[in-house]
């Protein structure tokens, strides 16, 4: 072969092998992205939003006494169940028997005074028709009865307060509760109505008191007057209670008391919850719902009409707050800023942001950019793990 034929031929191959490389490279052309969506749609959901609250006691009632003197006897022990009427102390009776006694005497002296009076009475109004007394003396005696009768109802009202005094140096329950520790024993002298002896909590049923910020409550006024939120009459939402260690109480409470004003020193609101709590009838150990416990209130009843949805995995977070990436109708990629609000199990509240058949990227965010051409499959479907949305206060 020639020396020309040699270099032809070589020529040739280079020239098939880059056609074969032009054609491999068309051929080795990258798919588009595949990102999986979820469309928007609207929905009606309870809205649940939770507040801390403090646990108190339906009626603590302070012990004091109605009369002062020295205390003989405690008949309760303390930190026990007590029942209405039960004796809780005894004040030294003897001097107030003595007053009781000796009233009782006077009563019955001004019953004689009363008597004789009235005797005297009768017999000098027929004389003064005959002429046989003076209109002095009669008038004297009527003066006399007149003053009998007063001093008897007198001494009468005495013996009332005598008996009261009495019959209170033994103090009852008034109530039936638990009752706390004695502040005072045996032989301490006690002042009348300002001592405090001892309290009576009754644990059946029982408080919670929940603060309520203002913000909270004008945003939830605008939503009530848009109709983006209903609810029952304020008095018919319902309450569940979590403890600090995450249990949740067995029982329903009712919210019976909205305060009338806000508390200017934290700008709050406080409402009133009533649970039942028949465990607070029982001896002490046998509930664990105890006054003064800070708790969770989860507040139900409100809900949320038209409301959007989103998977938590679906928001981003960029310099300028939360976006998700929107597929448009030229199947490209589309970043949109939203507000989300609350959470709900593993979904985000959006209030702002996006609207109904919008189509949200959910997954394969690695592999797109703002504008870029994707092929866009739906997502499978997630099941929601509790129909409820907790509000951020």
């Amino acid at each position: 072969m020639s020396r020309c034929a040699a270099a032809f031929c070589v020529v040739m191959v280079v020239v098939m092998l880059g056609g074969c490389a032009d054609k491999g490279s068309e051929q080795a052309a990258p798919p588009l992205p595949q990102v999986d969506v979820i469309t928007v749609a609207t929905q009606a959901i309870q809205d649940e939003p939770e507040f801390i609250g403090q646990t108190e006691a339906f009626r603590p009632v302070e012990i004091r006494s109605q009369v002062s003197g020295i205390i003989k006897k405690v008949y309760f022990t303390e930190g026990r169940n007590v029942k209405k009427g039960d004796r809780l102390y005894l004040i030294d009776p003897v001097p107030f028997n003595a007053v009781y006694l000796s009233t009782k005497a006077r009563v019955a002296q001004a019953q004689a005074r009363l008597t004789q009076a009235k005797l005297d009475l009768s017999r000098v109004k027929p004389l003064l028709e005959q002429q046989a007394v003076s209109k002095k003396d009669v008038d004297d005696a009527q003066a006399e009865f007149l003053g009998a009768k007063a001093m008897l109802e007198a001494a009468q009202n005495d013996v009332i307060k005598a008996k009261f005094d009495l019959d209170n140096t033994v103090i009852t329950a008034p109530v039936k509760g638990r009752i706390g520790r004695s502040h005072f024993y045996e032989g301490r002298l006690i002042s009348a109505q300002t001592a405090l002896l001892a309290t009576i909590d009754q644990l059946d049923p029982m408080y919670v008191n929940v603060s309520v910020p203002e913000s909270y409550l004008l945003r939830r006024r605008r939503e009530l007057a848009e109709q983006k939120v209903q609810r029952p009459d304020i008095f018919q939402l319902r309450g569940m209670m979590t403890f600090s260690d995450g249990s949740v109480y067995p029982e329903e409470g009712v919210l019976d008391f909205a305060d009338v004003a806000l508390r200017p020193e934290t700008g709050t609101l406080q409402g009133r919850f009533v649970f039942p709590n028949p465990e607070g009838n029982l001896a002490p150990g046998h509930s664990y719902f105890y006054p003064g416990q800070f708790v969770k209130i989860r507040i139900k009843g409100y809900v949320r009409t038209d409301a959007i949805l989103i998977p938590q995995r679906a928001v981003q977070q960029g310099p300028s707050g939360s976006f998700v990436y929107v597929i448009n109708q030229e199947e490209k990629a589309e970043l949109r800023p939203i507000r989300a609000s609350a959470w709900r199990s593993k979904d985000w509240l959006i209030e702002e942001g996006l609207r109904p058949g919008d189509r949200v990227v959910v997954e394969g965010f690695f592999r797109i950019l703002p504008g870029a051409e994707v092929r866009a499959v739906a997502a499978a479907p997630s099941h929601s793990e509790k129909p409820t949305v907790q509000s951020q206060p």
